[in-house]
């Protein structure tokens, strides 16, 4: 397996430093974290952020990427600078502390492409591709709401080179999507990758290896497209999100 093993912090549910310690015990080798709370921009002054590097690797681990959660789409109007602007301030956090990849829920993109969402949309990316492009940041974002053909069709209108996708199957499925397919038409776009399962009937998210995503085909294709970044291990919901964090470690580990 050519990719490398990580794990959200989030997913763990425990304080920040309690989970880096747990992170370290599992073997993996990067953290998603995000950009909320201590963790937030304006929270982490220089000090602050030379002080989070230096614990991330006195715990051997490396930053995967930045999460950043937004109330609203870029397709909504309301406040929508202010959203631009707190995606700004994480995409030049990123690189300060190393990932260099924010991902977000950019919102669904509208069928139609004359619908004044799908403007907006693609104004607030173009704006955003290109503040990236100028401080050496990737903004991700996340697969859930479109298939992969769809997602790569709409980027490829908008001018800016740091625009990209973090490729979440178990979203994909639960969406009705073609995993494969969407990891095929997303390939030079993919620069960070979730590892989420689900299940189709039940429509419900599902520890790693207990869902119908097909891991060992997946991780052929991931290698098959040159993928060569993080797969992040996630679980958003269910009570035993620790456990099957590990699992998902232990898991993933057989295939290596």
């Amino acid at each position: 397996m050519s990719v490398k093993i990580g794990i959200s912090l989030n997913s763990l549910g425990l304080p920040l430093r309690r989970g880096l310690e747990q992170a370290q015990r599992l073997g993996v080798g990067g953290v998603e974290v995000t950009a909320v709370g201590d963790l937030a921009p304006a929270n982490l002054s220089q000090t602050g952020r030379r002080e989070f590097r230096h614990l991330l690797k006195s715990h051997g681990l490396e930053l995967t990427a930045l999460a950043c959660p937004l109330r609203h789409g870029l397709d909504t109007p309301a406040n929508l600078q202010p959203r631009i602007e707190a995606i700004q301030n994480v995409l030049s956090l990123s690189y300060d502390l190393g990932p260099r990849i924010v991902i977000i829920q950019a919102g669904k993109i509208p069928d139609k492409n004359d619908d004044p969402a799908a403007d907006l949309l693609r104004e607030s990316l173009q704006a955003l591709g290109q503040f990236g492009d100028c401080v050496g940041a990737t903004l991700a974002l996340d697969t859930t709401t479109e298939a992969g053909e769809r997602l790569r069709t709409f980027l490829e209108r908008i001018d800016a080179g740091s625009l990209a996708a973090n490729f979440d199957p178990g979203s994909l499925l639960l969406g009705g999507f073609d995993v494969f397919g969407s990891a095929r038409a997303l390939h030079e776009r993919i620069v960070h990758v979730h590892g989420r399962d689900a299940r189709r009937t039940s429509r419900a998210e599902v520890a790693l290896g207990h869902g119908d995503i097909d891991w060992l085909a997946l991780l052929g294709l991931l290698e098959e497209i040159e993928y060569k970044g993080w797969l992040t291990l996630v679980r958003d919901t269910g009570q035993t999100r620790l456990a099957d964090i590990a699992a998902g470690v232990g898991f993933l580990r057989r295939f290596t």
